[in-house]
């Protein structure tokens, strides 16, 4: 690290020109890298994957896309079961055509009694679309109600509802803040926290640091999605989580080099005393977030392929920045802008941290079953997840859209009717009717809607869609997608099943197959990395054991509060979602394995530097906490106010990825990492920092000497 920092101090000028030079061609560009990200949740290789992609080159419909719901209200006096009525409805749903490519079923191609409400005076109707996130359905969706209401004559009232319209949650509000204004929250909730740290202008340089970082990063998406897709999500993870890392490093590097001043060095000497204990567990720290991120390229999905791929590209960027221009930013002005405080006293050292370390050393079997107390009752709910859409009735709040839609409901349709289950026939006229035949009779469904139109017809192909009486989110909706193939499986020329639920089903099957070799390595990756670092496989395989389990806590809080609905309906005025979106989880458990490193690495990294200076494991610990104790708890802060500002979109899928990752970093660093872990390396002593002989020759580290290498007790049953 000291041969990199004199390099950069050599070089001042160069460094701070090519940064420069970086920030602005990402400034420049980021609009047109976001404009490239992808919205593709797709899994290829899949039979819902594959029926939703033949949908889309037969018919030009994505069968994943969740449809449009017309609902029409005739005049009093007027109803579906006169020549009057179904022309007036007729005529107006006809109209959506006008929108653009539209499958439309109604009750004029259907003549289904279960498009009908029981009074006879309202109807609905299904809007298949291409998705529109892409080029042939941009547009499409927005205009279907203004192209019905124009169409509908006099007397006649017209809405439109389904899953995309109420899943906003600031429904009608116009949309939340942009990304930009996410991150400009964020930043200043990180300022707040700096300045209370610092007490003096230094609290600027950690931001001054993740602004080239962020956009650098966003100009590197830029190339990788030459070479692939990458999903939307980059853009919110770069902007929010490269403030955070960014600003969590830089906290670390000049907390080290302040307190390198006040221990009397110069200025360049702090820089460079600062490198060899921050710095590693800096590139530590980023290296270990890049290894979870990047596990993600395991799991058989582009799209989480891409977030690993582009997430993994953060924290690199935020090490380089950290090791290359703060300390340049710190040779310039880095006394000048610390030199005026508005409080006085160490900022490195906390005198209130030291007597919590020496109470949890001296309560140590108390505090570990605290702390595992604590970390396991938040876990438990985890158990008791599902995985799927967020059920459609619980979302839109008092939108005119879950208002339409809840108005079907008390007519008898299910809510699942913004999930049907698409299916699409090879065998020609008498393979339909067969189709038909048998999905009306599977348990499950509520209706089956076959128009013979152009829209849903062509050559031997045709589009059917059956209207499940169970959303994909519930076991009975899953169940009924899997009669529905089982029992079209015979039918002559072939049928394949398609549709949200389908897809999803196979979805959670590809990468929840494949998790535990994500996990496995995950795990290895992180093992090695701190085995090496810590020079102890005891410290190394209960920091990733931890891990795991404060992992559990952070899913049981996506369960407790947006499954169940314990909190999200008087924050975001969401109620219980009944689900986690299936994808969630993978995501969260990669970025948060990474992210809780952090803190693991900052506490433990000093334990093993006042380890090796004191040889006292006890004096470790609350040298090491007194030192690091107020860092991680104000990283946390920043990190969790940083994931709080994303949660502002308008979109409870962000919502549950902000507040999962937001929650789980400060439970994390406050009651792990401050509690549990100081615990357990109380318990358990002299064996904290054993190595394995044959391990170290592996990790090509030198082992240590003395009573740290291992417990007496046991080097002399083992003769060493």
């Amino acid at each position: 690290m000291n041969a990199i920092t004199r390099l950069c101090l050599k070089n001042k000028l160069f460094v701070v020109l090519a940064w420069l030079a970086l920030t602005v061609l990402g400034g420049l560009t980021v609009g047109h890298a976001t404009g490239r990200l992808s919205h593709s949740f797709a899994t290829p290789a899949t039979a819902g994957y594959d029926a939703n992609h033949h949908l889309l080159q037969r018919f030009g419909i994505d069968g994943n896309e969740q449809p449009t719901l017309g609902v029409l209200t005739l005049p009093a006096g007027r109803g579906m079961d006169t020549a009057a009525g179904q022309a007036m409805a007729a005529r107006t749903f006809a109209a959506a055509g006008k929108a653009g490519h539209l499958a439309v079923a109604d009750w004029a191609n259907t003549h289904d009694t279960a498009l009908v409400s029981a009074d006879k005076r309202t109807t609905w109707a299904v809007f298949d679309m291409p998705n529109p996130d892409t080029p042939p359905g941009a547009g499409v969706m927005d205009r279907i109600e203004p192209a019905l209401k124009a169409a509908a004559p006099a007397g006649v009232t017209v809405s439109v509802t389904g899953f995309e319209q109420i899943q906003s949650t600031s429904a009608g509000s116009g949309g939340g803040p942009s990304v930009l204004v996410e991150t400009l929250i964020g930043a200043a909730g990180a300022l707040a926290v700096l300045l209370f740290v610092y007490g003096s202008a230094l609290a600027v340089v950690p931001l001054l640091i993740a602004v080239p970082a962020i956009l650098t990063t966003f100009l590197l998406i830029l190339g990788v999605t030459y070479a692939m897709d990458v999903s939307f999500l980059v853009e919110y993870l770069v902007a929010v989580m490269g403030l955070g890392v960014a600003v969590d490093y830089s906290l670390l590097l000049v907390t080290r080099w302040r307190e390198e001043r006040e221990a009397g060095r110069s200025n360049e000497e702090a820089i460079l005393a600062a490198g060899p204990t921050a710095g590693r567990a800096v590139v530590l720290s980023g290296l270990t977030v890049a290894a979870g991120l990047l596990s993600l390229v395991i799991l058989p999905v582009p799209f989480l392929r891409s977030v690993g791929v582009g997430g993994m590209l953060i924290p690199l960027v935020a090490i380089a920045s950290a090791v290359t221009l703060l300390p340049v930013i710190l040779a310039a002005w880095g006394p000048a802008l610390d030199k005026h405080r508005v409080r006085k006293g160490s900022t490195t050292y906390s005198a209130g941290w030291e007597r919590w370390a020496r109470a949890i050393v001296r309560h140590r079997w108390a505090a570990g079953c605290l702390g595992l107390l604590v970390v396991v009752c938040l876990a438990v709910p985890a158990l008791f997840m599902n995985t799927g859409q967020p059920r459609a009735d619980s979302l839109g709040g008092q939108s005119r859209a879950a208002a339409t839609l809840h108005g079907l409901e008390r007519q008898g349709v299910p809510s699942a009717v913004v999930f049907p289950v698409q299916i699409l026939s090879h065998g020609g006229p008498s393979a339909v009717r067969d189709v038909v035949r048998i999905t009306r009779r599977t348990p499950g469904i509520h209706a089956v809607l076959a128009p013979s139109t152009p829209a849903f017809r062509s050559g031997g192909d045709a589009l059917i869609t059956a209207i499940p009486e169970d959303e994909g989110s519930t076991a009975a909706g899953r169940a009924t997608v899997a009669r529905v193939r089982a029992a079209l499986a015979g039918v002559p020329g072939g049928v394949e099943v398609g549709g949200n639920t389908a897809q999803n089903v196979d979805f959670n099957r590809a990468v929840y197959g494949n998790f535990p070799l994500m996990l496995a390595v995950i795990s290895l990756l992180a093992l090695l990395l701190l085995a090496r670092e810590f020079r102890s496989l005891t410290l190394a395989v209960k920091a990733v054991v931890v891990n795991l389990v404060s992992l559990g806590a952070s899913f049981g809080f996506l369960v407790l509060f947006w499954q169940h609905g314990f909190g999200s309906h008087a924050v975001y005025g969401v109620a219980a979602t009944g689900s986690i979106r299936n994808w969630i989880p993978i995501i969260t458990f990669a970025f948060l394995f990474g992210l809780s490193m952090d803190y693991e690495v900052f506490i433990l990294a000093r334990m093993r530097e006042e380890y090796d200076r004191t040889g006292s494991t006890r004096q470790a610990i609350v040298g090491a906490l007194a030192r690091t104790g107020r860092l991680v708890t104000c990283a946390a802060v920043i990190l969790a106010i940083s994931f709080a500002s994303l949660s502002s979109a308008p979109d409870v899928v962000v919502e549950m990825i902000a507040t999962g990752l937001g929650v789980g970093i400060f439970v994390d660093a406050v009651i792990v990492r401050t509690l549990l872990v100081p615990a357990l390396v109380a318990i358990m002593g002299d064996w904290n920092w054993w190595l394995p002989a044959a391990l170290a020759r592996l990790l090509r580290v030198a082992r240590s000497t003395g009573e740290g290498e291992m417990p007496a007790p046991v080097r002399a049953r083992v003769g060493g």
